[in-house]
């Protein structure tokens, strides 16, 4: 942009300085082309406030025009002061802009791999248009895309693309990106790192000063489920309690409805099963107004979960199977996987043993379907294991769910009496959750393993596992996870 400083232009000096030269030249360069496109001659284009030897001497690039200069010389192209001046057309940004809106839509309402096609063609074109702003926010649907495929490397790699393109501006803006590398690390089971990229981009903006409302209520929002799943009851609600205080801040139903779902888990922990019902409710209601399919069937996938834990089996299996049916619509892979665990779990508390372990045992694939080898050739899976390229649960993809679906595989040999093949599946279940630092879900599994090694005469192997057990309940969530993050100024 030109030096407001300066004069009217006609007598301006040489630029000095490499990115004075730089931006300089990169204006001379784009005067000259659309001249051009215009059959207009220097005088032409000069007349009647300037000489053809000042646009001459523009367009090599050696002067810095000024303001009054430029604003001449877009009236006379027919472009606008902002085209002319950063090369954006408020055409093709608009344009793009619009392209966003509907590959977002696309997302909410369909599936996945469609509107990761939508939003490549708007990221390749603000690319070659040098539109910044654009080009982030069809990165940051890419990423999104690949959190609902289950593509977690992909996703990272799309938000970390984000965070560099932003770089140099302020951090709110940067948030979104953030979010979704601490959700794909979430969903690969690394839950320390995912709480650590939260908090400290909450300790970031409170100790700057930076106390946006949106960017605080996506970050304390998506705080709440890697507090639960650690443990960390007492962050987990805090977190919800000042997302709720920030709410009537932010003007996002979308964002509203998200906040409500994670406060339903932290009501589900307290045993406040009616009020998370109520508040899974509010959040439905907001995504079936926004026709926002995923976050609806986030919605009946944890209303399933509510009357699970209430006792009311045949409506939590109702509100599963809806979900799990939502779900597998939008080809939403490693979702869909995880409300099958769910599910499984209802189908074994109402005695279809049976059911259950033929949902579970697929599940456990050996390799995720992103980016499998082709598999021609290849002799068949055994019984119960995926075939490579399968989607499924592994230790980097979902491995929460990996360890739940190996919890039930286990309680379903234990209870037919199979000692064996329940120790081999809790053992399973605790190689994957140790590294997620899932400590309720650990616990549980020494109860169970040290119950079982109990009542097979191996008092001693049983105490090492008790005793792990009680490791993994001491002060859940406090000796991980350090400091609890500042809290903004309410």
């Amino acid at each position: 942009m030109a030096d407001r400083s300066a004069g009217d232009g006609r007598t301006a000096g040489t630029v000095t300085g490499a990115a004075g030269a730089e931006s300089s030249a990169e204006l001379g360069r784009r005067v000259l082309r659309l001249r051009t496109e215009r059959g207009f001659t220097q005088r032409q284009l000069a007349e009647p406030a300037y000489t053809a030897a000042y646009v001459s001497t523009l367009e090599a690039g050696k002067v810095r025009p000024s303001e009054a200069a430029l604003r001449h010389l877009a009236d006379r192209l027919g472009v606008s002061y902002e085209e002319l001046t950063t090369g954006r057309s408020p055409r093709d940004a608009t344009r793009l802009r619009a392209a966003v809106t509907d590959a977002r839509r696309a997302l909410a309402t369909g599936a996945a791999e469609d509107a990761a096609v939508l939003f490549a063609e708007v990221r390749d074109e603000a690319e070659r248009l040098g539109f910044a702003e654009e080009r982030s926010a069809a990165l940051l649907g890419l990423g999104d895309c690949a959190l609902e495929t289950g593509d977690l490397t992909v996703a990272r790699d799309h938000f970390e693309a984000v965070e560099r393109l932003l770089a140099g501006e302020p951090l709110p803006r940067r948030i979104p990106a953030i979010r979704g590398r601490a959700v794909a690390h979430l969903l690969a089971g690394e839950l320390r790192y995912s709480c650590y990229l939260l908090e400290s981009s909450i300790d970031e903006l409170n100790a700057s000063g930076l106390h946006d409302p949106y960017a605080l209520l996506l970050l304390y929002t998506a705080a709440i489920a890697p507090y639960m799943d650690m443990g960390a009851h007492a962050r987990a609600v805090r977190a919800a309690e000042l997302a709720l205080a920030l709410a009537p801040s932010v003007d996002d139903p979308g964002l509203i409805a998200r906040m409500h779902r994670g406060v339903a888990r932290t009501l589900i922990a307290e045993g406040r099963t009616a009020e998370a019902d109520a508040s899974l409710a509010k959040a439905q209601e907001l995504y079936e107004q926004l026709r926002i399919h995923t976050d609806l069937a986030h919605c009946h996938w944890m209303r399933g979960y509510v009357h699970a834990q209430d006792g009311n089996l045949e409506r939590a299996e109702r509100e599963l199977r809806t979900a799990r049916d939502m779900l597998a619509s939008k080809r939403a892979a490693l979702f869909t996987v995880q409300v099958e665990v769910e599910l499984a779990d209802v189908l074994r508390r109402r005695g279809r043993t049976a059911e259950a372990e033929a949902l579970l045992l697929p599940l456990l694939a050996r390799t995720p379907a992103a980016g499998a080898a082709d598999t021609a050739g290849e002799p068949d899976a055994a019984p119960g294991e995926a075939r490579p390229g399968e989607a499924g649960l592994t230790a980097d993809r979902g491995a929460v769910h990996a360890g739940g679906a190996h919890r039930l595989l286990g309680l379903i040999a234990d209870e037919r009496g199979d000692a064996e093949a329940a120790e081999e599946h809790y053992c399973a279940a605790l190689s994957l959750l140790e590294r997620t630092g899932a400590a309720g879900d650990l616990a549980d599994l020494c109860r169970l393993l040290g119950d079982l090694l109990r009542r097979e005469g191996r008092l001693e192997a049983a105490m090492d596992a008790y005793r792990t057990g009680l490791g993994h309940r001491a002060a859940p969530g406090t000796t991980t996870l350090g400091p609890a993050p500042a809290e903004p100024p309410m």
